[in-house]
């Protein structure tokens, strides 16, 4: 007796379309995230008009190096580190909550879906961190900065988005998102592993049982900001005070919230929190960050240096050239050897502009700047100088290859809108529901008879011009023309 027959599993697609709760997530997110980046890109370019202009640049210095807070808890800092060390903290506490959310609802809970962009954020950390390694070894330089040019900026990203008018489709969207959210796990734990000289053990212990109480408060259901904004303040100050990156207390606490809904919930706490938070990061944190971290001298001497000097020239070529050939060799050799197919809507050369735009490495790549060249504040600033110098150009690159696509990627966007049963839910997403084939029966049921209704109302119309048409030919009077040719 022969085996039944099992028929081949189906192709597993990369890159399609979203699940409609993921899609709606997803969507929201990132109309916050554009609206930061159009702030972080004002803020970017105040910088650089406050740094740069004679009159101001004393004024700059004086804010950004004025120094507050309690020297007795270890926290009188400049206004420049309360913006790195105090409100990137924000910024990671958001980015631990996207992570917590993708590990247990998003395209990261499947092993088999996470693999794609698990796998192309970290060859696209890696392959930037070779470049920059291989440029400093061929010229000498210094191999302290390899990790400068890891980072991708996703609100950075999303403003270029927003500011070309391109209509990049969700897929795509989300896919960016993911990467951006794997890429600031891994820079969290670069930044905990490499830029972590000096240990106060004591310090450190005490932030560990913040933590702890933290996550205790979480699981007995306590509620009350006024509970958890000063906890997270004193385990923000311990982790700072422990010679430990103060960003990883952020991290941690947003990992820590529950991100799945239970019975009666339409939304999880993780998802409450961040809905409340995020705002604050992307409108305010990271754009005050940029503010006082983006401001440095440029000339047109500077700039040509950018390319003289290896440190500088691998930071540039990590973000242009290392981002792009990672995060797309990584996605073309994770559906090669999975067996996966690209969407059918999408073409290679959506991913590849997609990976140039992911070479825009702002906000953590000048926070590791900093950590990087810490005491050498000339390589410093010539390391921001070439952040912004790599992001700028991979942001005309990505500008030009997505321009190629706009059109394609329009009609696409279109098809994921369209809702003409008007339910509030794409039609896309009901192709396999009964009832909704049924309204769009009945929709064009409606449709076919007012059409028939106008139909009938033009041929009356057309009838009645005809009567009156032959109706005044008849009342032509008799002359010239008769049978008997006689004049009238």
């Amino acid at each position: 007796m022969t085996a039944p027959h099992t028929p081949p599993p189906t192709p597993r697609s990369v890159l399609g379309r979203l699940s409609l709760p993921e899609r709606n997530f997803v969507a929201e997110a990132l109309r916050t995230e554009t609206v930061g980046g159009v702030l972080l890109l004002v803020a970017a370019v105040a910088a650089l008009i406050w740094a740069n202009v004679p009159a101001l640049h004393d004024s700059y210095e004086s804010v950004s190096h004025y120094h507050l807070g309690p020297a007795a808890l270890g926290l009188h800092l400049s206004v420049a580190h309360w913006a790195a060390d105090g409100l990137l903290a924000v910024f990671f506490f958001v980015a631990g909550i996207e992570l917590k959310r993708e590990l247990v609802a998003g395209d990261l809970k499947d092993p088999k879906a996470a693999a794609l962009p698990v796998v192309a954020a970290l060859c696209g950390m890696a392959v930037p961190a070779l470049v920059y390694t291989l440029t400093n070894l061929a010229g000498g330089g210094s191999l302290a900065g390899w990790a400068v040019p890891t980072a991708t900026d996703i609100a950075f990203a999303l403003a270029v988005l927003a500011v070309i008018g391109t209509s990049l489709p969700s897929a795509l969207r989300a896919f960016l998102l993911t990467l951006a959210v794997v890429d600031d796990l891994f820079a969290i734990l670069i930044i905990a592993v490499f830029f972590t000289s000096t240990i106060d053990f004591a310090a450190l212990a005490g932030a560990v049982v913040g933590l702890g109480v933290f996550w205790a408060l979480l699981r007995k259901g306590v509620r009350g900001w006024y509970v958890y904004v000063p906890l997270a303040l004193v385990i923000w100050g311990l982790m700072y005070n422990s010679g430990v990156h103060a960003t990883i207390a952020g991290v941690a606490m947003g990992l820590m919230l529950r991100c799945t809904t239970r019975d009666g919930e339409e939304r999880s706490p993780g998802e409450r929190i961040e809905h409340l938070v995020r705002p604050v990061s992307a409108g305010l944190a990271v754009p005050l960050f940029a503010l006082f971290s983006a401001g440095v001298t440029l000339s047109g001497h500077a700039l040509v240096d950018v390319f003289g000097r290896p440190e500088t020239l691998g930071v540039v070529l990590g973000l242009v050239v290392g981002k792009t050939v990672g995060i797309f060799g990584g996605t073309w050799l994770t559906a090669r050897f999975t067996r996966a197919s690209l969407s059918e809507d999408l073409v290679w050369a959506d991913v590849f502009a997609v990976a140039s735009l992911a070479g825009i490495g702002f906000t953590v790549s000048l926070l590791i700047g900093e950590l990087a060249f810490e005491g050498d504040a000339v390589l410093t600033d010539e390391a921001k100088a070439a952040v912004l110098l790599g992001s700028v150009i991979a942001a005309l690159l990505a500008t030009v290859l997505l321009k190629l696509r706009n059109a394609a990627y329009r009609r696409m966007c279109e098809t994921e809108e369209r809702d003409e049963d008007l339910d509030g839910i794409p039609d896309v997403y009901e192709q396999d529901d009964p009832a909704y084939h049924l309204r769009m029966a009945d929709i064009h049921a409606g449709k076919a008879a007012e059409h028939r209704r106008i139909a009938e109302e033009i041929t009356r119309r057309l009838a009645r011009e005809d009567e009156a048409a032959r109706d005044g030919l008849a009342e032509v009077p008799g002359g010239a023309g008769e049978d008997d040719d006689r004049p009238a």
